[in-house]
């Protein structure tokens, strides 16, 4: 019995144990068949989309800010979309970057793209100059299509970008464009790349993963059909940016799977976010964990309690918060999952349990770890060490044909997060590189992550990207960022450790301008710590495991000073400021 069909067979079997999971029980088993799909098999996106418009072409499929479409007006506008884009050279194969924000035009264009068998490269608007300029380097697109409202953006960028689409250039030429459905969407295998979801990681620029076909078809059967379980009726909200996973993969998968609707939010307003909900007709939303402390801070209304949310679906939701968080806003059932964009696994909360990150059917282990490096540990013998129950340890998940890691575009960048003869001779793991909690029956916690990433506002934050802008500016001579703990906060807020150049002074607001100008918000460190001199290994690392340890405490030899808003810019430490921070009262924007 395949890997595949074990993890089915216990799915449904545990799922019609649970009396309370009877009423999704037809869905279960009709979406369970999803995780039994082959590399060769014709599945992909657009055709999931596509069978969803002619079966139901009557039902709400995209809701935005008071406007409703439904699957068969939207599939047509999407063929004319893919018509345009045919037009303009795109073919099966090629990528087609995506430079825009939330709104309906840039879900039709993604969905326009896999249709035609080509692959979509969403670009994170907040990216700015040379980090902007790398990723869109990375994809090696035909075409680039650029909402207007991204100009600032392509204008940071020190050439001018090739072959640019404008977004209401294509929304115009698509309304006298063919309606009917692209004959190559029907021969698109699972195999091939759907999507280019870019992530940080240690190099500090930015990543690009890549997401087929299988993976979000899986992700699709498994995360949305098995684990959320949308029905016919619901909506599910999401003001997450389409250019991440959570939007893209979980949320549109999960509204497929159902013959669901999708609600877009333009982006997170926690003063606006029940309005939104209740003016959407939602059922379901999708978070991460700092949208709920958000949410959580906000004044209390009745508006909490008057919406129609039944599940809400997301990762990062802090134990301690969760059952605050359902019984103020009468969550019914919160589905934690656990994820990444390159990682062949997925943990989902199926079983509706309280403070888990879920059930992993698929094949992992959690091992013990070298705290200096933040890799796994081996032992004597050359093998890792798994960690026992209730033992918390580094992820690892198994690789295989049946279990495949895409990895990234750069080959390189995919073979380092891979662990070969881990326990056996020629087995294969993919790192993680994230600190879990063994729960028993295949459930996991998240503890932390490890590296030199940290998560922050719900993005990855590479460490060596913020030390490479801090020393841009000419008073540094060396920065060494990690991320620190906040209490009340989820994630870990950016710190900076930075030496300067003989003779310099330290100047707040001039460092805070360069950050702001050079990195998104998110990635703007909160503390500065200016020191004397930065320890180095023997091999030229910064000993980041002691600067995370002492983090933001007072020190007699170094000058403390705190983030107060972009316009103040660095002023010195106070006591309250961790506080401030997670009350959301600093710093200012």
């Amino acid at each position: 019995m395949s890997t595949d069909t074990r993890a089915t067979v216990r799915l449904v079997d545990l799922a019609k144990a649970l009396p309370g999971m009877a009423l999704d029980a037809p869905g279960i088993v009709r979406n369970a068949r999803g995780l039994l799909v082959r590399p060769g098999d014709k599945a992909s996106v657009g055709l999931f989309f596509q069978r969803n418009a002619h079966r139901h072409p009557d039902r709400v499929f995209l809701r935005f800010e008071g406007r409703a479409y439904r699957y068969g007006e939207a599939n047509a506008e999407v063929n004319r979309y893919a018509n345009v884009l045919a037009e303009r050279g795109v073919r099966r194969g090629d990528v087609v970057g995506v430079l825009m924000t939330n709104r309906p035009e840039t879900l039709f264009t993604v969905l326009a793209t896999v249709k035609l068998g080509a692959t979509v490269g969403l670009l994170n608007h907040n990216q700015r100059d040379q980090v902007l300029a790398h990723s869109f380097g990375l994809l090696g697109s035909v075409l680039n299509v650029v909402g207007e409202e991204c100009r600032e953006a392509l204008d940071s960028l020190a050439e001018p970008l090739p072959n640019v689409l404008y977004g209401n250039d294509l929304a115009r030429a698509a309304r006298t464009a063919d309606a009917a459905d692209p004959a190559v969407c029907a021969q698109v295998t699972a195999r091939e790349r759907a999507f280019l979801i870019f992530t940080s990681g240690t190099t500090g620029l930015p990543k690009a993963s890549v997401m087929t076909h299988l993976r979000w078809t899986k992700s699709m059967a498994g995360l949305g059909g098995l684990g959320i379980r949308l029905r016919g009726n619901d909506t599910l909200y999401c003001c997450l940016p389409l250019y991440h996973n959570n939007a893209l993969t979980v949320a549109l998968s999960s509204v497929l799977a159902g013959g669901s609707a999708y609600a877009l939010g333009r982006k997170f307003s926690a003063s606006g976010f029940w309005d939104e909900i209740i003016r959407e007709q939602a059922t379901a939303f999708i978070y991460i964990g700092e949208l709920c402390r958000y949410l959580l801070n906000q004044p209390a209304r009745p508006a909490d309690r008057q919406h129609r949310v039944r599940l809400v679906v997301g990762n990062g939701l802090r134990p301690e918060l969760w059952k605050e968080f359902t019984r103020r806003f009468g969550i019914g059932r919160v589905v934690e999952f656990y994820g990444a964009s390159e990682a062949p696994i997925a943990f989902v909360n199926v079983f509706g349990v309280d403070r888990t990150a879920g059930f992993g059917p698929l094949p992992y282990a959690i091992v013990e770890f070298d705290d200096a490096t933040g890799k796994a540990k081996r032992g004597p013998d050359g093998r890792l060490r798994r960690v026992g129950s209730g033992g918390v340890g580094l992820l690892l998940a198994k690789v295989d044909k049946r279990q495949p890691f895409d990895g990234y575009t750069d080959r390189d960048a995919s073979e380092s997060k891979l662990i070969r003869d881990a326990f056996k001779p020629c087995d294969v793991w993919f790192d993680t590189g994230d600190l879990v909690r063994d729960q028993g029956w295949w459930h996991i916690a998240f503890v932390d992550r490890l590296g030199d990433t940290f998560r922050w506002k719900g993005e990855n934050v590479a460490t060596t990207e913020v030390e490479g802008a801090l020393g841009e500016h000419e008073t540094v001579a060396q920065a060494v960022v990690f991320g620190v703990d906040i209490p009340g906060s989820d994630g870990k807020a950016g710190m900076a450790a930075i030496t300067l150049h003989p003779g310099a002074e330290f100047d707040g607001a001039e460092l805070a301008e360069v950050a702001y100008r050079l990195l998104p918000g998110y990635a703007v460190p909160l503390f500065v710590r200016v020191v004397a001199e930065l320890e180095q290994t023997s091999t030229f690392k910064s000993r980041k495991v002691e600067l995370r340890k002492q983090g933001y405490a007072p020190d007699a030899g170094s000058a403390l000073y705190v983030l107060a808003g972009r316009a103040e810019g660095y002023v010195p430490a106070y006591d309250d400021y961790a506080a401030d921070v997670a009350a959301g009262r600093a710093p200012r924007s």
